[in-house]
């Protein structure tokens, strides 16, 4: 692999079609568990001073349907021997409901997850408690419990008092598995414990070096050709732990600690130590219960709004654990793009699946903030339209994701996902004002995926009035008419505090915007706050140590210059 490929569409599609045998290093997903709620609901902060939309991406209802048992007895049918046993054992078990539907979405994926692995690779399947117990013996299953490493458990937050019947429920839980027993694991270390260090670390000879530990230098095993005299001091029951040569060095180096009398000669009867300094030990590992990375919250720097979002922390120390620069990472579930972020800037290539246009709009938002990366520059998107006959096929196959579509490439927000609710208002564009204050204005989008007429410029023209909305835009897949036109032009031109003017009413289609036509807008560094803007990271070239809570040590890069041009 290349490059860089973020897909839109159904993984188990996406995986069979494009993704080759053996071909990927570290798998991560956070699949939407079973539950009674929405995930993927994109934007529940607000921003400027318009409500934010919430926008569900997919519904996670796992209703046990026709459609539910047909994957079930595909799987069954066809998928591997241990696999079709453990479906068959949990219908069993659970019934044919909406669990056992949720399971039968998943084990396929798995099956193709495994196929695309290297034998030295490995998956970190995210999870919660409610479908962690299923999924842990599906993936036995799939990946042999053989190949099971370990339950990684990750604090995500504080306790709460809000548990009437149960215990507070502050953590996920993490599988982690490796194809085979070849499988590269690097273990990762942290900052020394501070209790640890001031109880065993009390010894400092003054020479620079810091504080040290005095560590046994006794063989654990009888060794007979370490059983030599070592100047007057006795070997140890079952020998030195190192050969001579190596015991001149320590000397030498001035490792050995000597015991000696109160008269300062030598105390012969004690056994010699070996001094280890604090600042040559690699830290504290980490174990598998992770309690050191801060969850996101509101005001998090890297929180984009996304509410399933995950730290970038997290991220890279499974990353750095079992992956290496260079490395394919793939996330088939990757949402707002923590995976590929994290992949990024560790030197990984990617591979990122969503299902959504909408996420994968905020992903390549992300990229360039981040990272400045450009869209089909530095990376390239697979399952979006790049000309019109592609449009107007999404557009009938599902007008909803012909929406997202269209407005992600003006960077819009969409409104609400509720038929009728977006009271002639599909997406906004927020900018702001520094002439006022730095107040919120903002651009009222129309997508049209059919036949539009003047009618439609008419209704924009309301909303626009209505909303006391700077500028209106309508998106449509077919060109406007010159009544249309000439009803745009009547609404006249919003004249912005730095001096540029811009039509009120704006008509683009859909080959306008493929051709990179944008919205006739003020200055664009003013403008954009519809997503938030993830922080830019600034190098990437070293890896870095992982801190408490997340925190990271990076190095610097030059500041893109005042006023480029941003992608939209």
């Amino acid at each position: 692999m290349s490059e860089n490929v973020l897909y839109y569409g159904d993984n188990i599609d996406i995986l069979r079609r494009y993704i080759k045998d053996d071909s990927v290093d570290l798998i991560y997903l956070d699949p939407p568990f079973k539950s009674d709620q929405d995930y993927n609901v994109l934007f529940r902060e607000k921003n400027g001073t318009q409500s934010a939309a919430q926008i569900k991406a997919f519904k996670d209802t796992w209703q046990w349907d026709a459609e539910a048992e047909m994957e079930y007895q595909e799987i069954v049918e066809n998928g591997p021997e241990k696999v079709s046993q453990a479906m068959q054992s949990f219908r069993l078990l659970v019934g044919p409901n909406d669990m056992l539907a949720y399971l039968a979405m998943m084990a396929p994926r798995l099956v193709e997850l495994r196929r695309v692995l290297k034998p030295t690779g490995s998956i970190f399947l995210h999870c919660d408690a409610t479908a962690g117990a299923y999924l842990k013996l599906l993936m036995d299953a799939v990946f042999h419990p053989l190949n099971f490493r370990n339950e990684i458990i990750w604090k995500r937050q504080s306790a709460h008092s809000d548990a009437v019947k149960r215990f507070p429920r502050v953590a996920d839980i993490i599988y982690y598995f490796a194809k085979t027993n070849s499988a590269d694991f690097h273990p990762q270390y942290g900052e020394h414990d501070p209790e640890y260090v001031r109880k065993f670390y009390r010894h400092d000879d003054g020479d620079g070096r810091g504080v040290y530990q005095l560590a046994d230098m006794a063989s654990p095993n009888p060794r007979p050709r370490m059983m030599y005299e070592w100047k007057g001091y006795p070997f140890p029951e079952k020998g030195w732990r190192y050969q001579k040569e190596t015991m001149a060095k320590l000397d030498k180096e001035g490792r050995i600690w000597y015991p000696v009398n109160p008269d300062g000669t030598l105390d012969t009867s004690r056994r010699l130590r070996l001094k280890r300094y604090l600042k040559e030990q690699k830290g504290s590992i980490f174990t598998n219960i992770w309690t050191d990375i801060n969850p996101l919250h509101a005001s998090s720097a890297e929180r984009l709004g996304y509410p399933t979002q995950k730290p970038v922390a997290l991220l890279k120390r499974i990353l750095k654990a079992s992956s290496k620069e260079g490395d394919v990472v793939l996330d088939p579930f990757c949402g707002c793009g923590t995976t590929i972020a994290a992949a990024q800037e560790l030197n990984r290539k990617w591979i990122g699946i969503d299902i959504t246009h909408l996420a994968v709009a905020l992903i390549k938002h992300r990229l360039h903030d981040a990272f400045e990366l450009i869209h089909k520059k530095d990376y390239k998107v697979v399952g979006e339209p790049i000309a019109l006959s592609g449009a107007v096929a999404l557009a009938k196959q599902n007008p909803w994701q012909f929406q997202w579509w269209a407005l992600g490439l003006v960077g819009a927000r969409p409104t609400e996902e509720k038929k009728g609710a977006d009271k002639g208002i599909d997406g906004r564009l927020f900018f702001h004002d520094e002439s006022e204050g730095g107040k919120t204005k903002q651009a009222v989008i129309s997508v049209k995926s059919g036949k539009v007429g003047v009618k439609d410029i008419r209704d924009l023209r309301g909303v626009v009035e209505r909303e006391k909305s700077e500028i209106g835009v309508l998106i449509a897949l077919e060109g406007p008419t010159k009544p249309m036109v000439s009803e745009a032009a009547q609404a006249g031109i919003y004249n912005s505090p730095w001096g540029s003017k811009h039509p009120r009413i704006q008509i683009l289609t859909i080959n306008d915007l493929l051709a990179d036509k944008k919205i006739d807008m003020p200055p664009y560094r003013n403008v954009n706050v519809t997503f938030k803007k993830a922080p830019k990271i600034k190098g990437r070239k070293k890896e870095t140590k992982d801190l408490p809570f997340g925190r990271e040590k990076t190095k610097g890069k030059k500041k893109a210059k005042k006023g480029k041009k941003k992608r939209k």
